[in-house]
């Protein structure tokens, strides 16, 4: 019988909703690729956005223009905040206390370490400090000057509540016991946090059977061996307030960073009820939330899961605003616009965004939507859906009015009323996901291929390394393995950022994705390739043979592909592996023999440039039944 030749037109996006044999006629794996026009093509590289590593785990990544159009963005982590301003990075870590002393600190005869006497100090191993009145020890130590270290240092150890020692770079032993330091002035910086989620294994978790000798109870006093509840790692969230931002350390206070204050950038501030510097003075703001947005056009300062007004006690369903225009002001009055409302469906408020004329807010199981109405009642709020929770704080983007988000084992969107978002690769993903960490999962806008992308924690790994990919316009779905921690969209510079680090051992650094024409990783070669799902004839009936390729490629110069042909009987049967064949712009066809009752074809690049298949044909002709 005669070749006849079959094009490979599979079903765009990925489908891994069942075995590969059943998802006949589609594409089945694939990392670094994406569809465009249903096609498949590799994904563009990554280089350095600047060469400063950042200290910490990214938690959340904000980009603006200020009023004279320059770019600024803002980064935080679980030790730190940076802002970069005219591509210098800097860092912004608000103080959050200062301590005015005399004689704080220490050194002992024959040592080099210096340590700090203050009064129940509150600070650990981690934490940074800042020394920003002139002081001396032992005669001609300068703290300040950065020959020593200074003037920011960080804590070695905490002895006791009172004194703790830091990592000055003092070289010369000290000859006898000094203590040092005239009107010293000490700032405590934001303390570190831990950036992962930590299972708790206290009194309160797991199974408690008193006297009982079964596996898996615990008896009194004994501490439980496995898990009741979580301790969550660190988040930050940043919004804009005019060309400034107002920032949120998930569980703590707010605070202010102003664009304009110098050309050197000052630290974020604390906006607190305290009169004294550097903090900015507020009545009644909120001392603890777990989420924030401006709200547009009205400009509400906004809480979630806040503490309630003239209590203090912390309530997860409290939505509380201040007055408009000002951030400073939270008390409910006749004179004011400020505010608060208890929301019902759900346990705890997770995270919110700006849609189109009003405010989408997720708790972890129900969807409201938040609009200005003005006085008496300020906002409106209405539920909108239930089961439909948000699986993190920043798992949720709008695009073009319509809001996408993960939730705990499916995806949804909201274009007016919730909706399940049909999703291709759903089992795959949620089947490999580390939910101890379902709290770092990051959403971004690609807006240049008009996708939707989210970042997530695989496997057993602490920090996203995955990501999954939704075309809005192809209605298609990829996913991949990645370092990326936090994304940002394209709308400010030429290209998408992101923070990460490519490697365990190599730093997190903020990152230009995507640039145009850039299609390796740090400077070094990126692997991609796309796998199909099994093709057969008529059923599996007969047994196919095949012998000759068309390629059909669109390569840079000077790049190829190499293509693979799998073949089997059965399902279950071991792969026949053909290939690789390297297809180049110049390859006309590849002759191969092949038979199986059932097969699939590969293509993979590691190069660096583009490639993006087409139309291509394989000769294939039946061969009998057997």
């Amino acid at each position: 019988m005669a070749t006849k030749f079959a094009t490979l037109n599979f079903l765009p996006g990925f489908h891994r909703e069942s075995t590969q044999y059943a998802e006949e006629g589609k594409w089945y794996d694939g990392n670094r690729v994406r569809f465009r026009e249903g096609k498949p093509e590799n994904i563009r590289g990554y280089e350095k956005h600047n060469s400063e590593a950042l200290n910490g785990y990214p938690r959340d990544l904000h980009i603006w223009t200020d009023n004279d159009t320059r770019r600024h963005l803002i980064v935080g982590t679980n030790t730190q905040v940076y802002v970069e301003k005219d591509n210098t990075l800097y860092d912004a870590t608000p103080i959050v206390s200062v301590v005015s002393a005399s004689d704080v600190f220490s050194t002992n005869a024959g040592s080099v370490i210096v340590s700090v006497n203050i009064t129940n100090h509150g600070a650990e191993a981690g934490d940074r400090i800042i020394i920003e009145a002139a002081t001396t020890i032992g005669g001609n130590i300068d703290l300040t000057t950065s020959a020593t270290g200074g003037p920011i240092f960080e804590v070695v150890t905490a002895p006791d509540i009172n004194n703790f020692v830091i990592n000055s770079l003092v070289t010369a032993a000290a000859t006898s016991a000094a203590a040092g330091g005239t009107a010293v002035s000490v700032g405590f910086l934001l303390p570190r946090e831990e950036p992962n989620s930590i299972q708790g294994l206290g009194y309160g978790a797991g199974v408690y059977n008193a006297g009982v000798s079964i596996t898996g109870a615990r008896g009194w006093n004994n501490a439980a061996a496995t898990s009741g509840f979580t301790f969550r790692g660190s988040q930050w969230i940043f919004d804009n307030w005019g060309e400034d931002i107002i920032g949120l350390r998930r569980g703590g206070g707010i605070y202010y960073y102003d664009t304009d204050a110098s050309v050197t950038p000052e630290r974020m501030k604390p906006v607190t009820s305290s009169t004294n510097a550097p903090y900015i003075t507020a009545t009644d703001a909120p001392v603890q939330s777990n989420f924030l947005v401006i709200s547009p056009n009205d400009r509400h300062l906004i809480a979630y899961a806040t503490n309630e007004y003239g209590t203090n006690e912390f309530n997860t369903m409290l939505v509380r605003w201040s007055d408009q225009e000002d951030y400073t002001n939270w008390v409910p009055s006749i004179n004011t616009t400020s505010g608060e409302t208890i929301l019902a469906d759900g346990t705890e408020i997770i995270g919110a965004v700006r849609s189109r004329n009003s405010i989408h807010i997720w708790t972890d199981n129900a969807m409201y939507t938040q609009q200005f109405v003005g006085p008496p009642f300020i906002f409106n709020f209405q539920q909108v859906g239930t089961n439909c929770g948000l699986i993190a704080p920043h798992a949720a983007v709008d695009y073009d009015g319509v809001s996408f988000w993960m939730g705990n084992n499916n995806f949804y969107a909201f274009d007016g009323s919730v909706r399940n978002l049909p999703c291709t690769v759903r089992r795959y993903l949620f089947e490999d996901f580390n939910t101890t960490n379902k709290d770092k999962v990051f959403a971004g806008v690609n807006s240049e291929f008009k996708e939707i992308i989210w970042v997530y924690p695989k496997g057993n790994s602490t920090e996203p390394n995955a990501y999954v990919i939704y075309n809005v316009e192809e209605r298609t779905w990829v996913y991949g393995d990645t370092f990326f921690s936090t994304f940002h969209d394209r709308n400010i510079y030429d290209n998408t950022i992101t923070t990460g680090q490519v490697s365990a051992t190599a730093g997190q650094y903020i990152w230009d994705n995507e640039p145009e024409g850039l299609y390796t990783g740090d400077g070094n070669s990126l692997s991609s390739y796309l796998e199909s799902a099994k093709i057969d004839i008529e059923d599996g009936t007969q047994i196919m043979f095949m012998d000759k390729i068309i390629p059909d490629y669109t390569l840079d110069t000077g790049n190829s592909v190499e293509l693979y042909v799998k073949t089997n009987e059965y399902p279950s049967s071991v792969d026949i592996i053909k290939g690789p064949y390297t297809i180049s712009s110049n390859t006309k066809k590849v002759n191969f023999r092949a038979r199986g009752r059932q097969a699939s074809v590969r293509v993979s690049g590691t190069n660096n440039g583009s490639w993006k298949w087409g139309s291509v044909r394989v000769g294939i002709q039946e061969d009998g039944g057997r």
